[in-house]
């Protein structure tokens, strides 16, 4: 199994997106290993999820709490739809927005083969089919569900690029599939249909007002049953570099890193140590794109706090301030 071996493990294989590099990456998935794969949000980390062994590969390398649940990645919308019990919502929702970066949290189907650890014990199942042409021909090769949360140790800012990956994981997983940068940049939008109104339980690559307009109403908010998070990605602290993180800075102090969006300029400037710029013209998709990229090159500045200008919260700003958040929430 992948994750803490005894003795110096070998280093991660870097696969093309070619024919070659697709099968090889298949049998290692269907032979149990851990192998890191494109999606258009970020980079997933892929095991067989029907197999809980390879399932406990991901929590040991990512370092993950077994109670957070995983998505399950299918490569088509009839192979996702076997997997559970879909009301009403959860159709209209899935024949939308599918293939694409959107979760959907639905009671597990009585043939459903993800196994009770990717599930976290619950009897809902985390379900995606993700937008990359190059993630859906891997799936159907696979065959079965794979299992794919961010491929970054748990609470780290999430990879966007392969390079990103091999920071986190070298010689922790079998390989990476090397489709390029991650086009949209920040997570799947999670929507539970458990039951009652579809809750907005993660806002990412779906915004809130294409899940209302689809809907013909606007999505419930909140994601937990007791301590227990019933999605993916809802603990406090995520997406958290090494540096601290503060959120709507009007000045700098001497020695901090920035992060800036669109034309606001606050106090100090002169004073970081470093700076970028999530989008220069104020685009929300160009700074979900460059989100945990640009944050990843902030904390490798050296900087102890990393500074956050304000961003507006309304169409990807929703995703992208939620993402904010956790990574400067206590840890």
């Amino acid at each position: 199994m992948d994750g803490f071996p005894s003795t110096a493990p070998p280093p991660t294989r870097r696969l093309s997106a070619d024919d070659a590099g697709l099968e090889q990456a298949a049998a290692l998935i269907a032979a149990g290993r851990l192998v890191a794969l494109p999606t258009e949000t970020v980079y997933g980390l892929g095991a067989d999820a029907t197999d809980p062994a390879a399932v406990a590969g991901i929590y040991a390398a990512k370092e993950r709490p077994s109670f957070n649940p995983l998505i399950a990645h299918l490569p088509t919308r009839a192979a996702a739809m076997a997997q559970g019990v879909f009301d009403a919502h959860a159709q209209k929702l899935a024949e939308h927005f599918w293939p694409g970066p959107l979760t959907l949290v639905v009671p597990v189907a009585p043939g459903g083969t993800v196994c009770d650890l990717a599930r976290a014990g619950l009897d809902s199942v985390a379900l995606r089919v993700p937008g990359h042409a190059l993630a859906r021909d891997l799936l159907a090769r696979v065959g079965r569900p794979v299992a794919a949360p961010s491929a970054n140790r748990s609470g780290r800012v999430s990879p966007t690029r392969a390079a990103h990956v091999l920071a986190d994981l070298d010689g922790r997983i079998a390989a990476i599939l090397d489709g390029g940068d991650c086009p949209v940049g920040v997570e799947s939008s999670v929507v539970a249909c458990l039951g009652g109104p579809p809750r907005l339980l993660r806002p990412g690559g779906v915004t809130r007002e294409a899940l209302a307009a689809v809907l013909g109403f606007p999505p419930e908010t909140g994601g937990e049953v007791g301590a227990r998070p019933v999605g993916p990605g809802l603990l406090a602290s995520h997406y958290a570099p090494r540096a601290g993180v503060r959120l709507d800075a009007t000045r700098i102090a001497p020695g901090e890193a920035v992060l800036l969006f669109g034309a606001f300029r606050p106090e100090g400037l002169a004073e970081a140590c470093a700076a970028e710029n999530l989008s220069e013209a104020g685009v929300a998709e160009e700074a979900a794109a460059r989100l945990f990229s640009a944050l990843r090159r902030l904390d490798a500045s050296g900087a102890s706090v990393i500074a956050v200008a304000p961003v507006p919260e309304a169409g990807l700003g929703e995703a992208i301030n939620d993402r904010l958040r956790r990574a400067a929430a206590p840890r």
